[in-house]
């Protein structure tokens, strides 16, 4: 279950439905994220073709990222079987 939303876009989206603050190329694919993501109960549940799950490293550690589009993705870590900070971001 996701307990929070660092992306202020992103959280008006998963809240209200409110996509304006979002690339309009990536709402179908984020909203599949979320979807799955709200569900998951563990990282490895997000682990499908074409995500590309990968756990990130230094100052983003303990996060996972899964791919959205190009170089944006979204972001997001586990405390036992929430969801927490999911952020939206470009990171390359």
């Amino acid at each position: 279950m996701i307990l929070n939303i660092k992306h202020k876009g992103l959280k008006a989206f998963y809240l209200k439905g409110d996509s304006s603050k979002l690339q309009p190329m990536h709402i179908s694919k984020i909203r599949l994220i979320l979807t799955r993501l709200d569900a998951a109960l563990s990282a490895e549940d997000m682990n499908v073709p074409g995500y590309h799950l990968h756990q990130l490293s230094g100052d983003l550690y303990p996060f996972w990222s899964v791919k959205v589009d190009k170089n944006y993705r979204i972001i997001f870590r586990f405390d036992k079987e929430n969801v927490l900070d999911v952020d939206y971001l470009d990171y390359h």
